[in-house]
């Protein structure tokens, strides 16, 4: 047997279908690879959004009920002014308006036009404000606050205040320049609506929420003696990672008009509703 006889190969058609089968298996490996990418960046937005979501809402809940605290018997409460006028200041003006301070007439809460973003202030007695800073008084001294709470470029940001400072009753110390500091990115969507009573029009001491209003309704509520008792918020959040989403859902964040996002990302909404404890024990003690 001649040495050409005894050589063995491969057909032209055995060679087109192993070429086939190879494109095919690595077709349904690469589809696979793909689709596993895709399930990790959308994992991974819903865990970051939802991680997000439960700590903005947390820590919003635990610094806004505290709206209206004034305890006039409390051993820390710094006494450099008259505390009985301040008190009376503070559990009446839980919710801040703008113009309330002279020289700083644009702190105070509003209603974003047109769907814009919300800002909502308060005022409260505490040890700091939202910034964690102390505005010059002693570690365990309480002082009269205003925080506000506001939306800047897709970031959810507060600036702390110290209220005699406000109302033209001291120098402010340690204010950092009273700017903002950065609670959480992502942010699409802030809205604010106030829950309010009204103990003269209801004849009722329960100080339950008789309705909810938008910021720039509060001056005739509370021209008409009503109070605000509790605040509720929405919050929409963007996923830190594009995902392919090809029919990205509308949300509609309390009153507002429903919005449609444009990048196709994950969102997802976050809502609570705060009752204002302090202003509510206030209000039960009035007199009907």
């Amino acid at each position: 047997m001649s040495i050409h006889q005894r050589q063995k190969g491969f057909t032209l058609v055995e060679i087109m279908i192993s070429l086939a089968l190879g494109l095919l298996i690595s077709g349904a490996i690469i589809q696979v690879l793909v689709s596993n990418s895709l399930t990790e960046r959308l994992n991974r937005s819903i865990a970051s959004t939802q991680e997000s979501g439960r700590f903005i809402i947390t820590r919003l809940r635990n610094e806004l009920i505290m709206a209206g605290r004034y305890d006039l018997l409390s051993p820390d409460l710094n006494r450099d002014v008259d505390v009985v006028s301040e008190g009376a200041y503070v559990r009446n003006h839980p919710v801040i308006l703008p113009g309330e301070f002279g020289a700083f007439a644009d702190v105070g809460s509003v209603q974003g036009a047109a769907g814009a973003n919300d800002k909502v202030a308060i005022s409260l007695q505490g040890l700091q404000d939202c910034r964690g800073l102390k505005l010059g008084y002693l570690d365990a001294e309480e002082f009269f606050i205003v925080n506000e709470y506001y939306v800047e470029n897709r970031t959810l940001k507060c600036r702390g205040f110290d209220g005699r400072v406000l109302q033209g009753q001291k120098v402010a110390v340690g204010h950092n320049g009273h700017a903002a500091v950065t609670l959480l990115d992502d942010v699409e969507s802030f809205q604010v609506l106030y829950g309010y009573t009204n103990n003269l029009v209801t004849g009722d001491n329960s100080a339950r929420p008789v309705g909810y209003v938008t910021a720039n309704e509060l001056p005739g509520i509370f021209a008409n003696d009503g109070q605000v008792v509790a605040i509720r918020l929405a919050v929409l959040l963007k996923g830190d990672s594009e995902v392919p989403i090809n029919n990205v859902p509308s949300f509609k964040l309390l009153n507002e008009t429903a919005v449609s996002p444009t990048q196709k990302r994950f969102y997802k909404q976050f809502e609570t509703t705060i009752t204002l404890r302090n202003v509510k024990n206030f209000m039960r003690s009035r007199k009907v």
